[in-house]
């Protein structure tokens, strides 16, 4: 006997759809489509083709159409929200989080609720792509769409929507909007009237691993009443469902940004979590993910998008091969969370730039290019993970790395030889296989997280970095920090 599980797994780059099959104690996964995920720039904003998004995925769900089905779900990217009309419309493309409307948004809303009451509440750290802003942003600019909005749901909420005709919010990705109140786990309904925000178009909160409707026949009618499960919505929370990740291991969830943190049983909302901008983000079966976004490989790819606009195309694998080039070590370093490297117009000269205010040389070439943006990222790492045991007063010996950047294993070895603590780099799939693990879940093929995540461990093996020239990465860590000083100046 086996049960197979759909999982589609939205990224900030591509969207892909994902067949795992478990039996015997194993899981067997296969992707059945991959697609791009591209924003639209439309009259100097940017949006994201949502349409697009749900043109693919039916046509996945029709890929898909002779093979029985256990359940079906769908995660993605956090922040980003859509507003549906009375008839169910969805009445403008949802905003990409990089649009130029956010700017100044978050100082606008503490003129109106301070940011100590916020993070007491939310627990969320505040960055201006987070919705709380660009909600606000949208009652002040586009008040009257937003008069005529039913329901605000997150993108994987909207999806979940079209499949079944249920409006309910999953958990995990209800908390990136920083809406939720982190003790309760509800809606925060008194602070955000208190911001100015509307709270009628909130729907219902649903916990991951939660079965919330079938197919519908307009969907795909050769899988209509298959049943649809919101696993961790969150594309973080699907991947820290498929590892073990507390205690004294770390997690980075690497892409196109990165999550580092950890998985504890209750939110930690102090003056010291506060300062040091880190995140109680929802997780599965009752826990909280404390972690801080880190400005991931949107650096590299970024610099290759503008290497490619200028006709210069330059592959990942040989890209770093080059970087890999000692001679090219610490030449040198950014901070990777800079508000330059946001969204700027081209990423290689504003690194440039960023090193020409600090003193430093200019990266040579691509392969330098390169080399900066990973040992930069490398010591940020490093930065957080000492925060996160200050924070929660454990000593981390390891680090899980999830996700697409766990194929990177010139910056799997970099983080192990910046932070001196073993790397364990794997499984790349982790979203979508978290994903599946909560469809197990839901539907009893396996009795809990634990059983899930035992099941993906045997079936999915990792590669095992250990730290070296530690005392060479110390030095640079101190000079590091020194550039973090002048980010914050």
């Amino acid at each position: 006997m086996s049960d197979t599980y759909l999982a589609f797994d939205l990224g900030a780059e591509s969207g892909r759809a994902m067949l795992g099959t478990l039996q015997g104690g194993t899981l067997d996964l296969r992707e059945i489509r991959r697609f791009p995920n591209e924003p639209v720039r439309q009259n100097g904003s940017l949006y994201w083709d949502v349409l697009r998004l749900w043109h693919e995925v039916t046509q996945a769900l029709e890929s898909a159409a002779d093979t029985r089905l256990t359940g079906v779900g769908v995660d993605g990217w956090g922040v980003d929200y859509a507003l549906i009309g009375e008839r169910g419309n969805l009445l403008e493309n949802p905003y990409h989080y990089r649009d130029v409307r956010n700017e100044g948004m978050m100082e606008a809303v503490f003129e109106r609720v301070s940011r100590e009451k916020i993070y007491a509440v939310t627990g969320i750290q505040f960055l201006q792509i987070n919705t709380l802003f660009q909600f606000y942003a949208a009652c002040r600019l586009t008040p009257r769409i937003v008069d005529a909005a039913e329901a605000l749901v997150t993108i994987p909420d909207l999806l979940n929507y079209w499949l079944t005709g249920r409006l309910c919010s999953e958990y995990t990705v209800a908390t990136t909007t920083q809406f939720v109140d982190a003790r309760r786990r509800t809606w925060a309904t008194r602070l955000l009237s208190e911001i100015g925000l509307p709270t009628r178009t909130l729907p219902e909160i649903v916990q991951p691993a939660t079965v919330i409707g079938a197919i519908r026949k307009d969907a795909a009618r050769a899988l209509a009443g298959t049943p649809v499960v919101a696993p961790a919505c969150h594309d973080t929370g699907s991947a820290v469902a498929s590892v073990c990740a507390g205690g004294s291991t770390a997690f980075i969830s690497s892409g196109t940004w990165s999550l580092v943190g950890t998985e504890i049983d209750a939110p930690v909302i102090t003056a010291k979590a506060r300062d040091l901008n880190f995140t109680n983000e929802g997780g599965v079966c009752g826990t909280i993910r404390l972690l801080k976004n880190v400005s991931g490989l949107w650096l590299l790819q970024a610099c290759r998008r503008s290497w490619a606009a200028r006709g210069q195309p330059f592959g990942y694998d040989a890209l770093l091969s080059e970087a890999a080039d000692d001679r090219l070590s610490f030449a040198s370093l950014v901070d990777p969370d800079c508000h330059a490297f946001l969204n700027p117009s081209d990423m290689p000269s504003q690194i440039a730039l960023y090193c020409r205010q600090t003193s430093q040389r200019e990266p040579s070439g691509p392969a330098a290019y390169a080399r900066t943006i990973l040992e930069s990222l490398a010591l940020k790492y490093r930065v957080v993970i000492d925060s996160l045991e200050e924070l929660t007063g454990r000593r981390f010996d390891q680090i899980r790395i999830v996700g697409g950047g766990a194929r990177n294993r010139l910056l799997n070895q970099f983080t192990a030889d910046a932070t001196g603590r073993t790397v364990l780099a794997g499984p790349v799939e982790a979203t979508a296989l978290g994903n599946i693990g909560m469809q197990m879940l839901a539907t009893g093929a396996v009795r809990s997280v634990g059983e899930a995540r035992a099941v993906i461990e045997r079936s999915f093996p990792v590669e095992r970095f250990e730290p070296s020239a530690t005392d060479r990465w110390d030095a640079q860590y101190r000079r590091f920090l020194d550039y973090l000083e002048f980010t914050c100046a």
